[in-house]
């Protein structure tokens, strides 16, 4: 007879999570588990609101009558806390643990949205997106540090957290714009803030460990900086190393992200090959559909980045992966030009490359950083890549205004062009 199967014996203080979008094969404890369902929905939530709000920027522009420099003022004001309250986030992740932050971003942004359901004019529209940003900036810090400190399966935890992110990405647009055929701007930004809200009761509720993945020696699992004093002194020793090109990347690839998609469905809107198609008295936009296209693409891209971490070194693939991107800016509209085909594969590809780097640099951050301060090193990536990076919004709008898109695009090539020359230096080094 063969001997019966060994019982499996279930450790009940381990936390489950119901997240089932975590595939089963993927062979992780039960910790790793719920911490990655638990950043899977609250990435998606974060990006859902940041992609949503370029799309509300279309009606706004028409309803308030504002120029696109002023509007991209105001917007990269609520985009530019978003990366500025990175830092703080990041400290306070240190000090009072990811999943509290967790549940106030998600709180935060659901309330801010329901704020911005009631804003009548551009100003009160301003201090929505400011309350939206403040409550965002916490959460890329307090999210990751959680990841590298709590998941053993690091790099396919990154994967799955970029994938929930774009999904988000490529749901913010197509929701909004699906929504908008229907009903009103208002009673949209109200329905999108009921998930969040959600999920910051799912996120008070759970119990995870946050420092699993660490070692057992004291001085991995502790860290935080208690005092100005300490917080210099671990800045020093952060920016006095190899990081210093580590944020470089990061605020290059802030400055292309916001660059480029901020005002991207108002220039496509503009291509013959995009015009507006009446359907039952309703005005479809098919260039809304081309946007959430291409970031639908980037859920590839940030699995496909997630797993290039463990098969290649990370600064190699970055320098790669933004010389591509400078290429494709350059590219941008002579694809434009060329038929819906070529411009179709083109925006796939950007689409691709555009979020295959955000695994590869947030796994790059915990290369070049300690466990001990691994939030605060976050705060300051995403100080670089949302607060610095913001002012793409910015910069966008003003060459859009006095000069041309095809300036606009030579600009994201060479910013590019740094990022893919500081990896270079990395991956030599």
């Amino acid at each position: 007879m063969f001997p019966p199967p060994p019982v499996r014996i279930l450790d009940s203080r381990k936390p489950v999570s119901f997240w089932c979008v975590i595939p089963h094969r993927w062979h992780v404890n039960s910790n790793d588990r719920a911490i990655v369902g638990l950043v899977m929905i609250s990435h998606a939530m974060v990006h859902t609101y940041e992609l949503s709000i370029p799309i509300f920027m279309t009606v706004w522009l028409d309803l308030f009558e504002i120029s696109p420099g002023r509007l991209g003022l105001v917007v990269s004001a609520g985009y530019a806390l978003f990366g500025l309250g990175a830092l703080p986030g990041g400290v306070l992740a240190d000090v009072l643990g990811s999943r509290r932050l967790i549940a106030v971003a998600l709180f935060g942004m659901g309330g801010s949205f329901v704020a911005l359901s009631l804003s009548p004019s551009i100003p009160v529209i301003a201090v929505s997106l400011l309350l939206w940003g403040s409550a965002a900036s916490v959460y890329h810090p307090s999210g990751l540090s959680l990841i590298s400190t709590g998941v053993d399966a690091r790099g396919d935890a990154f994967a799955f957290h970029g994938m929930a992110g774009n999904a988000g990405i490529a749901f913010g647009p197509l929701a909004t714009t699906l929504l908008l055929l229907f009903t009103d701007w208002h009673l949209v930004a109200l329905v999108l803030a009921v998930p969040a809200l959600l999920a910051g009761a799912y996120a008070l509720r759970l119990r995870i460990d946050e420092s699993a993945a660490v070692s057992d020696d004291a001085d991995d699992k502790t860290g935080g900086v208690s005092s100005l004093a300490e917080f210099v002194a671990e800045s020093k020793l952060l920016f006095f190393g190899p990081f210093v090109a580590v944020f470089g990347i990061v605020m290059a690839s802030g400055l292309y992200y916001r660059g480029v998609l901020t005002f991207l469905p108002e220039m496509i809107a503009e291509f013959p090959m995009f015009e507006p198609i009446q359907i039952a008295n309703r005005a479809l936009e098919p260039s809304r559909y081309f946007y959430s296209g291409l970031l639908m693409v980037g859920i590839a891209g940030q699995y496909v980045g997630g797993k290039l971490t463990k098969r290649m070194p990370t600064e190699r693939a970055i320098a790669i992966a933004f010389g591509v991107l400078a290429l494709l800016a350059l590219a941008f509209l002579p694809a434009s030009n060329a038929g819906l085909i070529p411009f179709l594969v083109l925006g796939a590809l950007l689409g691709f490359f555009l979020f295959v780097v955000q695994p590869l640099y947030q796994a790059t951050v915990a290369e070049y950083s300690p466990a001990g301060t691994r939030g605060l090193s976050y705060g300051y990536t995403y100080l670089g890549t949302f607060g610095i990076g913001a002012s793409g919004a910015a910069i966008a709008g003003g060459v859009l205004e006095f000069f041309s898109p095809g300036v606009l695009f030579f600009v994201l090539a060479g910013i590019a062009l740094v990022a893919a020359i500081l990896g270079a230096v990395l991956s030599f080094r």
